[in-house]
């Protein structure tokens, strides 16, 4: 995500200097004229604004506050703008402690898979304050096809993230369900596919629901442990904010079935052989 996500920032013309825990993954971005730090304080020391993209709570607060960290480093009134999927709680701690700094923060994660990050088809959630946002709209539009601002408070993009991502993985749950029931029926997921694709009219439902008839569950555009660990943050911003999910409950449980059957790192689209073992489909 992150190297389609730097390319078009190139390509628009932006400076980019970029870190990775992985150097040689940075050091693929040298051709297209990346320069290379070697500690994501070298990143941001000189940057107007430094955007991160990381799995999960853990890695953000280690590239965030941990030893040559960004928040050591980045400028007093500069910009780090969090493009990852990470929880409520900790989109609040990064602005708090931005603030304390004299920095500034937004919370702007994307949808989309890595090919869409490659082609700058994203969908860009924003939220922070209003005129941060504004100065930042060139990044964006340089990231994605469209920029969806939802609030003024960073953690509020976070939280619709997540819900994003929560309705993406309850259609995968009744994909698999419908296609373990049409397998038995003898009907073709393909044409059912071909059905529900004209029904929704939605992307979405077409490539995801291809991926899972033609149980095409490598190389994982989204890993699901990635998207067990999007489910268990979407419940636990449920529960601070006293809202039921039972779906999102039985979607988790779902994951887990397919964790310990080994598939942590095919797509998440995988969880979907959790209604078909259920069903008694090899």
């Amino acid at each position: 995500m992150g190297s389609g996500m730097a390319r078009n920032l190139l390509r628009a013309g932006h400076e980019v200097v970029v870190f990775n825990r992985s150097r040689e993954k940075a050091e693929a971005l040298i051709a297209d004229g990346a320069r290379v730090a070697d500690s994501p304080a070298a990143a941001c020391r000189a940057s107007e604004a430094v955007m991160t993209m990381l799995a999960d709570d853990q890695a953000v607060e280690q590239v965030v506050f941990g030893e040559n960290a960004i928040a050591s480093a980045l400028p007093d009134g500069a910009i780090h703008i969090s493009c990852s999927t990470i929880s409520i709680a900790l989109a609040r701690r990064l602005a708090a402690e931005h603030h304390r700094r004299g920095q500034k923060y937004l919370s702007v994660p994307v949808f989309g898979r890595p090919e869409a990050a490659a082609s700058k088809n994203l969908l860009v959630v924003a939220a922070g304050p209003p005129e941060v946002v504004e100065h930042c709209r060139p990044l964006f539009d340089a990231i994605g096809r469209q920029t969806f601002v939802v609030g003024s408070d960073p953690s509020q993009a976070n939280a619709a993230k997540l819900c994003g991502n929560f309705m993406i993985a309850a259609m995968i749950e009744a994909f698999g369900e419908a296609f373990a029931t049409l397998r038995k029926a003898d009907v073709s997921p393909h044409a059912f596919l071909e059905i529900m694709s004209t029904l929704f009219g939605s992307p979405l439902y077409a490539n995801y629901g291809r991926l899972i008839a033609d149980e095409k569950f490598e190389p994982a555009g989204f890993a699901l442990r990635l998207g067990l660990k999007d489910v268990r943050l979407v419940l636990e911003a449920a529960e601070e904010l006293a809202a039921p999910m039972p779906l999102a409950s039985l979607i988790r449980d779902h994951f887990l079935s397919a964790m310990a059957h080994g598939q942590a790192d095919l797509d998440w689209s995988s969880v979907t052989r959790v209604a078909a073992r259920n069903a008694g489909i090899e």
